[in-house]
């Protein structure tokens, strides 16, 4: 008996056994390298956000970040974003906008957005209590979020600045600067 003739009559019972060998391999060869994979930190921060005008309008304090998909310090600081949103899920609302969604185009202008990652911090109430321009690490994330949270001063940190609200000023009846009196 030579090997050729062996191979060559398979029973239905072989046939079946190795289809269905052959579909469970391809099965996990997909799994592995497509089912498998996890979605990346800033993906799942985008999807699960909530839309900006909702966030601050439901008494939690906001953490606005606008980034862009191709931003690597917005990629870098992605994984300690979510860490601080896990950590505070009932009592923080952290909410990201693409700028380079021109869906978000009004945002980008009323928050004067001039680079990236920018965080705007605000409070319970919807007031800003100011931003932040740089990409931060999971600690600084999560004292700012202690800040909004308690209400407290934001901490002192390089790149974060405070906002405050500007009297009004009672106008002054004076010549116009055309005026030579």
């Amino acid at each position: 008996m030579t090997g050729s003739s062996a191979t060559a009559t398979l029973t239905p019972f072989q046939k079946g056994l190795l289809l269905i060998t052959a579909l469970v391999l391809a099965a996990g060869l997909f799994l592995l390298r497509n089912g498998l994979h996890q979605e990346a930190p800033l993906d799942q921060l985008a999807r699960q956000s909530l839309d900006p005008d909702v966030a601050l309008s439901n008494s939690r304090p906001t953490v606005l970040e606008f980034y862009a998909d191709w931003c690597e310090a917005c990629q870098a600081m992605a994984p300690a974003m979510l860490q601080t949103e896990t950590a505070h899920v009932d009592q923080l609302d952290i909410v990201l906008v693409n700028i380079d969604n021109p869906r978000w185009l009004d945002l980008i202008d009323r928050y004067d957005v001039t680079g990236i990652p920018q965080l705007n911090l605000f409070a319970a109430d919807g007031s800003m209590r100011g931003r932040s321009v740089g990409a931060r690490t999971a600690d600084q994330l999560e004292s700012l979020a202690v800040a909004l949270i308690e209400d407290g001063p934001l901490p002192q940190l390089a790149g974060v600045g405070s906002t405050s609200t500007v009297p009004a000023i009672e106008p002054v009846s004076s010549p116009g600067p055309r005026s030579h009196s």
